[in-house]
């Protein structure tokens, strides 16, 4: 890894990219983008108001647009869930340095996701979280540059983990 890369974090909703994103850009002094701040900012409310205003695929058509723009060198940037679906936002973040997949279970995601109505998913109006799961998880894996188990582990493990992946990758 460069030292001006950037890291991205994909993953599931619950997955921890936000929490463990801002420790991870402490501790290697990087600036810290969430994507789904970045897409309230840009449209001016929430991600569910947006959603309920404007439906899922204008959600996705600006998160795309935010992955394509923002200023996102030297940098751990923790996406949106469903950034996966942007072929061309994935391929810039992929040039940018390494994607690292949260991995979690689908039991670990339905319970750490307890506000899913109003979370602002970027999904169909009936899908259910298993759905969301079933769908997104090839994107994941496809997308992945190392992928880090989040079930039972501790924060301060799953970072530890991470730092060991991008420690190895050096070179």
């Amino acid at each position: 890894m460069q030292k001006n890369d950037s890291i991205t974090l994909i993953g599931m909703p619950g997955a921890g990219k936000s929490t463990l994103g801002v420790q991870l850009a402490k501790t290697l002094a990087k600036q810290f983008v969430d994507t789904d701040l970045l897409i309230q900012q840009a449209v001016g409310m929430s991600l569910q108001q947006y959603l309920e205003e404007n439906g899922y695929l204008a959600l996705r058509e600006q998160e795309q647009q935010v992955l394509l723009s923002a200023n996102l060198t030297n940098a751990v940037v923790s996406t949106g869930g469903s950034a996966v679906y942007s072929e061309q936002g994935m391929a810039r973040l992929q040039k940018l340095g390494p994607c690292i997949y949260l991995q979690v279970s689908f039991q670990t995601m339905q319970h750490r996701v307890t506000n899913a109505s109003s979370r602002g998913l970027a999904v169909a109006e009936g899908t259910t979280l298993k759905d969301l799961y079933t769908e997104r998880l090839p994107l994941y894996e496809r997308w992945a540059t190392h992928t880090v188990n989040c079930d039972e582990q501790s924060q301060a493990g799953i970072l530890q983990k991470i730092e060991q992946l991008l420690l190895n990758s050096v070179g």
